[in-house]
């Protein structure tokens, strides 16, 4: 039988209700070499993001004279969904999708303080259930800050969708496939946008509304990460008075009062 995407008591297919995000682990524990690393899980879907740099460029084609070039790479993990179908780093939408985090990105990383200089940012998807790009921008967001780049504010991201004449917010695979849907990155501190995407036709009428909410619903997404970063930030201070090593993943989970958003 058709699994109901919002049933009568208001309820969705997972047990949450219409402006109910899911559940945001963040870790920030450091990985390998790189210099900045975030793994962050939104419901079932998780998204590891690592960034090297910023470094010297690897080839004079690639070096700007004024400021530093990011480049993107996405590895969308075989086993990271159903279909069990492995796409190349050259698929068009491998490349689609590293492009829009790309674009997402160079307006916010104040790359005109690394000029000559390269920044490599890996994306590696390891589950999706659904807003795959928002958990993938908001990894990203913190494996920057990880990796003391600076940037001008926190990109934090959010999908959503209407279904019938109802919003939803943070959409599963499931949701997205039954109804337009769009994807909006907030810059907090400004209330500016710097991300808004909408691969499916949504009715002028319904745009604004949609996009007011994920815009607010960014904010309690800016919260949950801030608080992961200070809560790692104060670990490594710690361990600087203490000399030792800071150890074990810095995870939050969203409190019960936090991760639903209500609009009057």
């Amino acid at each position: 039988s058709r699994v109901e995407t919002l049933n009568d008591g208001g309820y969705r297919s997972d047990g949450r209700r219409q402006y109910e995000l899911r559940d945001i682990v963040i870790d920030l524990s450091v990985r390998g070499q790189a210099d900045g690393c975030a793994m962050i899980s939104q419901g079932l879907t998780q998204v590891l993001v690592t960034v090297f740099g910023p470094r010297e460029a690897k080839s004079r084609a690639q070096t700007i004279h004024n400021r530093a070039q990011v480049n993107v790479e996405v590895n969308i993990a075989s086993f990271s969904s159903g279909e069990r179908r492995k796409r190349s780093k050259n698929d068009k939408r491998v490349l689609e999708f590293a492009a829009a985090i790309k674009a997402t990105f160079e307006p916010v990383i104040q790359v005109h303080l690394y000029p000559r200089s390269q920044i490599d940012i890996f994306v590696q998807v390891l589950q999706q259930d659904g807003g795959l790009l928002s958990a993938s921008i908001n990894a990203t967001t913190l494996a920057l800050i990880t990796a003391g780049i600076s940037v001008f504010d926190y990109v934090c991201a959010v999908s959503a969708g209407v279904h019938s004449t109802h919003p939803l917010l943070d959409l599963t695979t499931l949701e997205e496939n039954d109804m337009p849907h769009l994807t909006v990155g907030v810059l907090p501190r400004t209330d500016k946008v710097t991300l808004v995407t909408l691969e499916t036709r949504l009715h002028a009428d319904r745009f604004e509304e949609v996009f007011r909410l994920a815009c607010e619903a960014g904010n309690v997404v800016h919260k949950e990460m801030r608080r992961a970063v200070m809560t790692r930030t104060g670990a490594l201070v710690r361990a600087l008075e203490d000399g030792t090593p800071p150890g074990g993943a810095v995870q939050r989970d969203v409190d019960e009062d936090d991760n639903e958003m209500r609009v009057d």
